[in-house]
């Protein structure tokens, strides 16, 4: 049995539960919140408790990162459980939804098994994995969704790949309504990004190197929207990355339901970060413009977006150190997700309480999972965050097991001090 938890005198920003106040938090002796808010303080606790005076600093929700990529199985040497949770829990993120790319392929039963053991004995976090939508990732097949979710498996996606079969894509939306099951789409059209490195552009022109256009996002977002007028399931765009999406967002959210997300990396960084060929800097979707990346600012402002991801791609040096052409895409983010997004607050884009919502109870609500939030009797998976803080981001202190985050030597202010999952703390700064 544990001990009980007293925090005095924290900031306690919970969207869920419209919480924004200077108050205490209490954790359980079985790891559960008590009590939480501003009728918790000194006055109202037992005298001989020792306390832990929070001054200064906030209380979050432990965050729901929706888009992140393990090694395991098959690519341990980029990323496994372990080291996915470490790097994790130094970001404030309690709870991770994880990517069908493996190797083997998770699209059948004895796989999410595998999964789920691997992930209860290896990780430290919550792991909530999705299976791919088609049978090895192929886009011709679609997979058994029934039998999927019958072992808890909470949404489908093809990860980095796009069903460019419309046919096969609606026979998907009716077999996901009919099973309640979530479709979560990276949309780009093979055709017009095929061999494409960077956004189509003025950079692509100035490095020589093909470009992937702002149209093959739109093309296969419109097409997928259309298709849900019939087949109302739960749909959900993996990230967008341009203006032109978040137009077609704007007109279509008043006529259908569906959710959004987009990459940290799409709202702090745009093309022109590429410099002279940054191979980490190598995304998919792309980095694109500057007027792109206030677009995508203004849409979470507005509503149009739902939810902000770290986009953890692991890659090890070799995969990143060769010409851009060759090296792998993605970028390590897990353990800069909070930070980056705390970027936008303090530069005055993004309201603080918005930017937490799309980390914490807005990715938990479209997955329907009860977490990203401090809600009384629930598992107190939460950090402790100095907003304030000044770093700067080295490679070398990454805990992730592969280093290619694309923000190396970025100065960042804001820092996460300690993380709790079900009342433990599991990090330290």
């Amino acid at each position: 049995m544990m001990k009980k938890q007293y925090f005095l005198n924290a900031k306690i920003i919970d969207p869920k539960n419209s919480l924004d106040e200077i108050g205490g938090l209490i954790i359980g002796e079985n790891g559960k919140i008590e009590a939480i808010g501003k009728k918790v303080n000194q006055n109202n606790i037992p005298s001989r408790e020792k306390y832990i005076d929070l001054r200064e600093k906030f209380i979050f929700p432990g965050i729901v990162d929706m888009r992140v990529f393990v090694g395991e199985p098959g690519y341990e040497y980029k990323e496994n459980f372990r080291t996915l949770s470490n790097a994790a829990l130094a970001g404030g993120v309690t709870s991770v939804v994880t990517m069908p790319n493996t190797s083997p392929v998770i699209d059948n039963v004895s796989m999410v098994d595998f999964l789920k053991r691997r992930g209860r004995d290896k990780s430290k976090i919550n792991i909530f994995p999705t299976a791919s939508l088609t049978k090895g990732l192929a886009g011709t097949n679609m997979n058994e969704f029934g039998l999927l979710n019958k072992k808890g498996i909470i949404g489908y996606t093809d990860g980095t790949q796009t069903i460019q079969n419309t046919r096969l894509m609606s026979r998907i939306m009716r077999s996901a309504y009919d099973l309640d099951a979530l479709v979560i789409q990276h949309a780009e059209d093979n055709e017009l990004s095929k061999n494409g490195q960077v956004n189509d552009g003025i950079i692509a022109t100035k490095l020589g190197l093909q470009g992937i256009p702002d149209y093959a996002e739109k093309i296969i977002i419109e097409r997928d929207l259309t298709l849900l007028e019939d087949f109302n399931c739960r749909y959900h765009i993996s990230q967008i990355s341009s203006d032109k999406s978040v137009d077609i967002i704007k007109k279509r959210k008043e006529i259908i339901k569906f959710t959004t997300g987009v990459s940290i990396n799409n709202l702090s960084l745009n093309q022109n970060d590429i410099g002279d060929f940054r191979t980490f800097l190598k995304l998919s979707p792309p980095l694109r413009t500057e007027e792109d990346r206030m677009s995508l600012i203004k849409g979470i402002n507005q509503n149009l977006i739902d939810v902000i991801v770290s986009d953890h791609k692991p890659e090890d040096e070799e995969s990143k150190r060769l010409t851009f052409a060759q090296a792998a895409t993605g970028a390590s983010g897990i353990e800069t997700l909070l930070p980056l997004a705390l970027e936008l607050f303090h530069n005055g884009s993004i309201k603080l309480n918005k930017l937490i919502e799309c980390l914490t109870c807005n990715p938990a609500k479209i997955l329907k999972i009860n977490k990203g939030n401090l809600s009384v009797g629930n598992n107190a998976d939460l950090c402790i965050v100095d907003i304030y803080k000044p770093w700067v981001v080295k490679k070398e202190r990454m805990i992730s097991k592969s280093k290619n985050t694309c923000i190396e030597d970025k100065k960042l202010q804001g820092k996460v001090l300690n993380t709790f999952i079900n009342g433990v703390e599991l990090f330290k700064c």
